[in-house]
């Protein structure tokens, strides 16, 4: 082990980079986080407009949300195995690069169906900015000194998420602008990542014969669609329990398991499943989905609560989310400050994930008469809970993993998580198309068959068309749906508190992923160093 050292403290003492070049670095980083952050929050008080121009239904909605999550999270593990194969840098400008070519398809879009493909682009590019953003810091930055960087992080994603909505609320109201500069105002920003990230992100290259596991990678991808565009259909296009479903599912199990036998023989593969073997990864994966599910599954439809069943415009909409924003930036900051002084961790996340089962049962109680005090107060529970979990799971994973694995580990997590909010996203706004055409056609009665939104319609209403006493009985009908749907996602929340408990602290590693790197790569040069 002595013959070690020299080499070591040479190699980790030169890619040590100093808090000035991390902050310089982080800039690029942190405005296309912005960006990514800024693709999904900037169009969610858009969508009732969007679905009105484009002549949309409920099931569109759902598609516009659902396309960009299901291309980001299909891709995620392909961005993260390259991450550990090729140049960071270079992908990362790569996927800024999908980004805008996705923005400005959608931005010029003639109709809903090219607006969809769009989505898809954008989703690619926003999964390699979502894994490779923190494989990078990883790579910068010792576990235990990212609470240090939390704020900063927290801070961009606070004011995307704020900023998102407020945003595309004033361009939808703006009668010059309208709502595809939603799409349109994300292109500067990645134009200005990329140049920022050429000039002042700087990672060691990896150079070394690899081979993309393709045949996985397609199979994976295929599986996960399939399941994903089944969980969107069933209970809307054919019934739950239907041929459809044994089709659509059987399939795509069989594509997955077909992929896992491929992954188990592969040199390189896309999911090394022995990271698996690794409690703390496979309960920070679990956990991860259930999230996942919970958050995204509910929070994903309160803008569409706020306008047609509170009656906000775009902008109010907008300003009725920093509640749970700000509940998320300040929790997120205040437990990575105290993770960093503390080195204990496991609390933040058994305490987030607890916060966060409140927060969705207090929202499970909402309606169209709850008042916006109370509504706020609900909304900053869950912010708080979710800003402890979500980004330390990735923590409690990176820190337990060899830094050579750590690009498949947080792409791991990245992609189940995704890939939970998918689901969640998908079934969830099924069943709110279910029971809004249920509700809408028992209170309506006879009235029901002409009414937007009414039986034999899943169109979204246009709120202004309707007489009086057809959008009270609207507005109600939207709200005591979205009320449902918190609580169906609220057992999700209660099992992720579960899984959580049984994740072991570990002390946090005081070096970078670069260092440990190099580290690893120095033992094992040396005979019975390991």
């Amino acid at each position: 082990m002595t013959a070690t050292v020299p080499a070591e403290t040479t190699k980790v003492g030169a890619g040590r980079m100093s808090r000035r070049e991390v902050l310089q670095a982080l800039s690029g980083l942190m405005v296309g986080m912005f960006v990514s952050i800024l693709a999904s929050t900037v169009v969610a008080n858009a969508l009732p407009r969007i679905i009105a121009d484009l002549n949309g239904t409920q099931t569109v909605y759902t598609w516009i949300v659902t396309t960009e999550l299901l291309a980001m999270t299909a891709t995620v593990p392909l961005w993260g195995k390259m991450a550990d194969l090729y140049s960071k840098k270079l992908l990362i400008q790569l996927s800024l690069g999908l980004f805008v070519i996705g923005s400005l398809i959608a931005g010029l879009t003639p109709n809903v169906e090219v607006l969809l493909v769009s989505r898809v682009v954008q989703g690619i590019g926003a999964g390699g900015m979502t894994a490779l953003a923190t494989i990078v810091m990883a790579a910068m930055i010792p576990p235990r000194e990212l609470g240090r960087y939390a704020g900063i992080f927290g801070a961009v994603f606070g004011v995307g998420t704020i900023a998102g909505p407020l945003i595309g609320g004033v361009l939808v109201d703006t009668s010059w602008l309208g709502w595809r500069w939603c799409f349109l105002i994300g292109v500067p920003f990645s134009l200005l990542s990329i140049f920022l990230l050429q000039r002042t992100l700087h990672l060691p290259a990896t150079r070394r014969k690899v081979k993309i596991d393709w045949l996985g990678a397609l199979l994976i991808t295929a599986g996960v669609s399939t399941v994903l565009v089944w969980s969107s259909l069933a209970g809307n296009k054919f019934a739950w329990a239907s041929g459809w479903t044994a089709l659509m599912v059987g399939g795509g199990l069989a594509l997955l398991a077909l992929a896992v036998w491929v992954e188990s023989r592969a040199a390189e593969p896309i999911v090394p499943l022995e990271i698996f073997r690794n409690r703390t990864v496979s309960l920070t994966t679990v956990a991860s989905i259930l999230v996942g599910v919970a958050m995204f599954g509910g929070t994903v439809f309160l803008s569409q609560y706020f306008q047609l069943s509170l009656g906000k415009s775009p902008t109010v909409a907008g300003l009725m989310s920093l509640p749970m924003i700000l509940g998320l930036l300040v929790s997120s900051t205040v437990a990575g400050q105290l993770i960093t002084k503390y080195g204990r961790w496991k609390r933040y996340l058994v305490t987030g994930a607890a916060v966060m089962v409140v927060g969705m049962l207090l929202l499970a109680t909402i309606d169209a008469e709850t008042s916006v005090v109370l509504l706020s107060v609900y909304m900053a529970v869950l912010g708080i809970g979710v800003g402890m979990l979500m980004q330390n799971l990735v923590l409690a994973a990176q820190n337990d993993v060899p830094a050579h694995e750590l690009g498949a580990a947080t792409s791991v997590l990245t992609f189940f998580r995704s890939m939970g909010g998918t689901i969640g996203v998908s079934a969830l706004g099924a069943v709110l198309a279910n029971r809004v055409a249920t509700l809408s056609a028992e209170k309506l009665g006879p009235l029901a068959g002409g009414a937007p939104g009414g039986e034999g319609s899943t169109e979204v209403p246009d709120l202004s068309a309707l007489p009086e006493p057809v959008l009270r009985i609207i507005q109600d009908v939207y709200g005591t749906a979205t009320g449902e749907l918190f609580l169906v996602a609220t057992p999700f929340a209660v099992l992720a508190l579960v899984v959580v408990l049984f994740i072991r602290e570990k002390p946090l590693h005081t070096l970078s992923g670069d260092e440990r790197r190099a580290r690893e790569e120095a033992a094992a040069a040396v005979p019975g160093a390991h």
